[in-house]
């Protein structure tokens, strides 16, 4: 079954050095205490970028959502913007990777005194893990395309858990993952509180309708990186492009769709529970893929 994570295995990521506050281990040996906050509430946040052809993809914009979750989440980061970013590329120059690489940094609210959610028993700065590996997308996605299937799991309001914040408690998207596994689907896509559609358990979800790119408002969903480059992209070339609030069976009436996300860029869709998408080279989908890969290999 393919997802939108799909990558081409390399035997050197078995021999990786993880960062883990300020020190270096290879990756069999990488282990935090049980009493983290992760392990015992998933109480933190995360990002992931890319590193492509000796260079970030949107470094600035990655690390402004990851101080801004971290923010909302009431955890203060102790390592400035700039310390984390001489992290990265440290991370990077150690393990002697220069392209291909998928990079996820990991902040917990650190260890705990006793297994308890108050952060008064927090007893330690944040923990903070940079996990880097090789990873290709393999490219037969973007010529199969992605099923997806609607799913009762929704993406709840704000005062519930604010869907915009990227935290380490994803049960919301895990469970929808597996419900959407359990209905043959490769994603989740989910509705929103208003029954109108929000977006896929793990990407962005677009559709195009002659012509002209929708996409939710975004305001059940994880801050995009790639989302917003797709949009402004779409504005810099001439496409039509709405935010808007749409149901169902819009886009049962779609000519195309896609999802959006860090690793994988742009990949088409092919089918929407019993709908079916053609992939051709000439749909806009692709047009859009080619004006993406020109700003990451600018």
């Amino acid at each position: 079954m393919s997802s939108s994570h799909d990558y081409k295995k390399d035997k050197r990521n078995n021999n990786i050095k993880i960062y883990i506050n300020g020190k270096y281990y290879l990756r069999n040996k990488a282990k935090i205490s049980v009493f983290d906050s992760s392990v015992m509430l998933g109480d933190g946040c995360w990002d992931s970028l890319r590193y492509h052809n000796k260079k970030f993809i949107f470094l600035n914009e990655h690390m402004k959502r990851l101080y801004k979750d971290a923010k909302l989440l009431d955890i203060k980061i102790h390592l400035k913007r700039k310390e984390l970013i001489k992290a990265l590329y440290k991370t990077l120059k150690i393990n002697k990777m220069t392209t291909d690489v998928h990079l996820r940094i990991i902040v917990s609210r650190g260890l705990k005194s006793t297994p308890y959610q108050s952060p008064k028993v927090t007893i330690s700065k944040p923990t903070i893990i940079i996990i880097p590996e090789y990873k290709k997308p393999d490219n037969n996605i973007y010529k199969r395309g992605l099923k997806l299937v609607t799913v009762r799991t929704i993406r709840g309001p704000k005062n519930v858990q604010d869907p915009q914040i990227n935290s380490l408690s994803k049960l919301n998207c895990i469970l929808a993952c597996i419900e959407a596994s359990k209905k043959g689907g490769e994603e989740a896509l989910m509705f929103d509180i208003n029954g109108n559609i929000a977006t896929n358990n793990s990407t962005h979800f677009f559709y195009i309708k002659n012509n002209i790119v929708y996409t939710s408002t975004g305001k059940y969903c994880v801050t995009g990186i790639t989302r917003q480059k797709v949009i402004d992209l779409c504005k810099k070339n001439k496409i039509i492009v709405k935010e808007m609030n749409f149901k169902l069976k819009n886009i049962l009436n779609a000519d195309e769709a896609f999802a959006t996300g860090t690793f994988a860029g742009i990949v088409p869709i092919r089918q929407i529970n019993n709908k079916k998408f053609s992939i051709k080279n000439e749909n806009l989908t692709f047009k859009i893929l080619y004006f993406y890969n020109q700003l990451i290999n600018q």
